[in-house]
């Protein structure tokens, strides 16, 4: 039997997972979509994401792949596993893909948004889903900052340690805030990111936005290189993997 590659765009709420990536005695999305591939074609396979989104962090376009000698046409796959996935993961299209295609080392640039709720009172509706900060946010301070990530830059203040990374360098062809229907959007796309590198930057944008500190700062940090010169870390229930691109 032939060994097909498909291709599935995935959409997920990251809230009762411990991030993508299976791990031992934990509860994640790779190992759910492995179960429902299992179910519908009695295969065990291993997928590869675009990318290994943390514990809490949610996507609208998580990119991935398999292989399969099932017969299931590709296009069919997303009716399959929808059918037997949990009502909190979705596969949004399945396709073939050609063999060298990978997931992850294929895409060319990564789309995230970070989603802020901030007024005095918590939202219901945006729990696990959005960063509540009570406290006022100038928000024309924050754009500023954001517009200085643009560029390709060493990233090295905003990485997380628990990395076995030797290069921080990094381009970011887009880094603003918007307003969307009562939430602050942090939107960036870039070549690829670091370990929390966006959480980072948030986070770091927020103190801006509360006026701990200047959107001068930000040069500062891409310069110095120090991650403890940054801001704090943003919770991951705020960012959302978009989409993942390729040539």
């Amino acid at each position: 039997m032939t060994t097909r590659r498909i291709k599935i765009i995935v959409e997920y709420n990251g809230s009762g997972y411990h991030g993508w990536q299976v791990q031992q005695n934990a509860h994640t999305v790779q190992a759910e979509i492995e179960n429902a591939i299992l179910a519908i074609t009695g295969e065990k396979v291993r997928i590869t994401g675009a990318g290994r989104t943390d514990a809490g962090v949610h996507a609208y376009g998580q990119t991935a792949h398999f292989d399969t000698k099932s017969t299931i046409p590709a296009d069919k796959f997303q009716y399959a596993l929808n059918a037997v996935l949990p009502k909190d993961i979705a596969v949004i299209s399945s396709e073939n893909a050609e063999p060298e295609f990978h997931a992850r080392y294929s895409a060319t640039s990564k789309t995230y948004q970070y989603k802020i709720i901030n007024r005095r009172v918590r939202s219901p509706l945006a729990e696990n889903m959005a960063w509540h900060i009570p406290e006022p946010l100038d928000f024309d301070q924050m754009a500023a900052a954001a517009s200085l990530f643009i560029g390709t830059h060493d990233f090295s203040s905003f990485c997380s340690s628990g990395h076995s990374l030797s290069n921080f360098t990094r381009t970011i062809t887009a880094s603003k805030w918007s307003r969307e229907d009562g939430y602050l959007v942090y939107t960036i796309c870039g070549s690829g990111f670091l370990y929390k590198m966006v959480r980072i930057i948030v986070g770091t944008m927020v103190e801006i936005g509360l006026r701990k500190r200047s959107p001068d700062t930000v040069p500062e940090l891409l310069t110095n290189k120090e991650r403890e010169k940054a801001g704090i870390t943003a919770p991951p229930f705020g960012l959302y993997l978009v989409s993942v691109d390729y040539d």
